[in-house]
């Protein structure tokens, strides 16, 4: 069994809640509308981010592969172990014993790393590799 590197972080089990306000107007990402002036309810970041804590992980991407699915160097990928790793997922995996963040596809009969990035070249997946799925990505927190 693998252990997890050092620079992958966990939730706690039974997190506290952490809330912040929730304006109830949307922002306008066009033209500009007039913003209402009261909060609706407050949002616990734990519940938008984490469904089950005791398989979520969090690890920060490095490198440029998958800048076409808006993951950046220095992002924070929220990772669940529990979700399938089906065709079209973002997976994080363990290949030949490092970690690498790449979207999961079947092509030609050949399942397949696909990079976000024509820089990158996919990754074939064949039986000589050391391959292990630790999970599907499911929010990436980017900064500005």
């Amino acid at each position: 069994m693998h252990s997890f590197p050092t620079h992958i972080l966990f939730p706690a089990l039974t997190p506290k809640p952490v809330c912040f306000p929730l304006f109830s107007g949307k922002v306008a990402a066009g033209f500009p509308s007039p913003a209402d002036d009261y909060v609706e309810k407050t949002l616990d970041l734990n519940e938008l981010l984490v469904q089950k804590p005791a398989a979520t992980f969090f690890v920060r991407a490095e490198g440029e592969s998958m800048l076409g699915a808006g993951i950046h160097p220095n992002d924070i990928l929220v990772v669940d172990r529990s979700i399938e790793p089906v065709p079209g997922k973002i997976v994080i995996c363990a290949l030949n014993g490092e970690l690498t963040v790449k979207r999961l596809e079947r092509k030609n009969e050949h399942w397949q790393l696909q990079a976000e990035n024509p820089n990158y070249p996919d990754i074939v997946i064949f039986d000589a590799l050391d391959l292990v799925i630790w999970g599907v990505v499911t929010t990436v927190i980017h900064p500005l």
